[in-house]
């Protein structure tokens, strides 16, 4: 018998490859790791960093290739990042399939802003979509985010991204046409007063489901503190249910998928340390739109180390803030406050919570400038809802507040949210002292920050700074000026070396 010329010696390639699971964490972003001399990488030209589609049955996403070398894997075999683990359902020695992607007709619309051209609403749309898809690399990414800060965003841009983000997410909808809500654009260590707003509200009968963030580049976001106190990883049925209850919630809004675009583009702005004011906007917002809020109030810091530094710059932020607002629906208010230096006395998730419990249990020793702050934004917000008349707003909360009104509502969320518990405290502490007597006269937000975060916050709940040296305070030689809290000696040293090998953190103006 005669075999055909073109059957000798032939075998078909096998385009599977077998998985094996090591273990890595590459937080959201999916991989997968193949060997140099995987037969499906040679013969389909797979190298280092390509986006390619991976198959496991009837699930598919795109992962970033990372090839290895050694004995790791051998060339039959692959493993996934433990998010890609997941999402496919994959099992150790199952078999996967690797394949070019389709292309992104999106990705020439992102390469195109970053040489400055502005996006439609089209545009966005689809970016955005990918983006949810999980079709962006990592790289894709910082692309985007980098292009808009670097070429920023107009009117219309910011319109039409706030409400691409709110389209490829969940909406709310709570059967009720006043909806309140609250945010603070950030930059002030401390100023954790979206907790103590919220009970609040629910005391006063409105009603304020809070979606928060956790630290993009601060040393706590406020789902960080509240995560101290309570759980904040509620899906959708369970926040509807707290809030249902209780009149309000204060829950991670990453994990109610509301603008998950957004949630997407946060945890690359926080390892790039970049927060553009058109996102700013566009991710404020979408979470209120897409929360189903209706009423809003803003708490833009204005000082010299905040995120927003002058008056040129907060008019011009309130500006886009408002105009974006109408044009999205929201009623909206933005107060601009004190941004020059903290408020309340702790700095990162734990401290925070600490202070936001004095607050709200009306202890002596809470600190005054966070219950103040609290009582203007909660006075506003009243006010705007019409649940106060004119001038009324603010004596309506501190009732709430001084009666215990406010207090017993925070317990009762935070029991609907999964149950209440005590913040903890860091096994390191280190005065940082004076060096001359004096006046304080200025303090740097955000070199405080940073040390804060070198300290471990907010990845360490406990980790931070207690900060005890407001402006205009008498400070003798050898007083502590602030207190570095850390889970670690290593952190507090790592924390400790930054501060000694910059200008003093704290201003001291000497006595005469």
């Amino acid at each position: 018998m005669h075999t055909p010329p073109d059957k000798i010696g032939m075998t078909k390639l096998d385009d599977t490859l077998k998985l094996r699971r090591l273990g890595i964490d590459t937080h959201q972003e999916a991989v997968i790791y193949m060997h140099r001399d995987c037969h499906i990488c040679r013969s389909e030209g797979f190298s280092s960093h390509v986006r390619v589609q991976v198959t496991i049955g009837d699930e598919t996403i795109l992962a970033t290739v990372n090839l290895v070398e050694g004995n790791l894997l051998s060339p039959n075999e692959a493993s996934l990042s433990e998010i890609a683990w997941r999402r496919l359902s994959a099992r150790e020695g199952g078999a996967v399939t690797v394949e070019h992607p389709h292309p992104l007709d999106s990705l020439s619309r992102m390469r195109a802003k970053v040489y400055g051209h502005r996006l439609g609403d089209g545009e966005l749309a689809a970016i955005m979509h990918d983006i949810v898809a999980g079709s962006y690399s990592d790289i894709h990414l910082s692309s985007f985010i980098t292009a808009c800060a670097a070429t920023g965003l107009d009117h219309a841009e910011i319109v039409g991204l706030t409400r691409a983000m709110v389209g490829v997410g969940e909406r709310l909808d709570w059967g009720s046409s006043v909806i309140v809500d609250k945010h603070c654009v950030g930059g002030l260590p401390g100023n954790r007063t979206t907790p103590i707003v919220v009970a609040i509200m629910a005391a006063s009968g409105l009603t304020m489901p809070k979606t928060s963030s956790r630290a993009i580049t601060s040393p706590a976001g406020t789902a960080d503190m509240m995560e101290v106190l309570a759980p904040v990883d509620l899906d959708i049925i369970a926040m509807r249910r707290v809030v249902e209850s209780e009149g309000g919630c204060v829950v991670w809004g990453g994990s109610v998928s509301l603008s998950p675009a957004d949630d997407t583009l946060i945890r690359v702005e926080r390892a790039l340390d970049l927060d553009s004011e058109g996102q700013l906007v566009a991710s404020v917002l979408s979470k209120k739109v897409a929360a189903g809020s209706s009423t809003l109030v803003i708490d833009m810091p204005v000082g010299p180390t905040a995120k927003v530094r002058s008056d040129i710059e907060a008019e011009r932020l309130a500006n886009n803030l408002i105009s974006v607002s109408k044009a999205v629906g929201l009623n909206t208010k933005v107060l601009w406050t004190d941004g020059t230096q903290p408020v309340g006395r702790g700095i990162g998730p734990a401290l925070e919570a600490f202070d936001v419990l004095a607050v709200l249990r009306g202890s002596r020793d809470a600190p005054v400038d966070l219950r103040e702050r609290a009582l203007d934004l909660a006075g506003v917000l009243l006010e705007l809802a019409s649940a106060a008349r004119s001038g009324a707003g603010r004596e309506m909360a501190r009732c709430a507040l001084d009666t215990g009104a406010a207090w017993r509502k925070f317990q009762a969320i935070c029991e609907a949210q999964g149950g209440m518990r005590l913040p903890m405290r860091a096994a390191q502490q280190l005065p940082i002292h004076a060096e001359v007597s004096g006046r304080v006269v200025s303090v740097d937000n955000r070199r405080l920050a940073m040390a804060a975060k070198l300290a471990g916050a907010p990845e360490s709940k406990a980790a931070g700074i207690e900060f005890r040296a407001s402006l205009g305070a008498e400070i003798e030689n050898g007083d502590a000026l602030f207190v570095l809290h850390a889970d670690s000696v290593g952190e507090i040293a790592y924390a400790d070396e930054y501060i000694k090998s910059h200008s003093p953190i704290v201003g001291i103006e000497r006595s005469s």
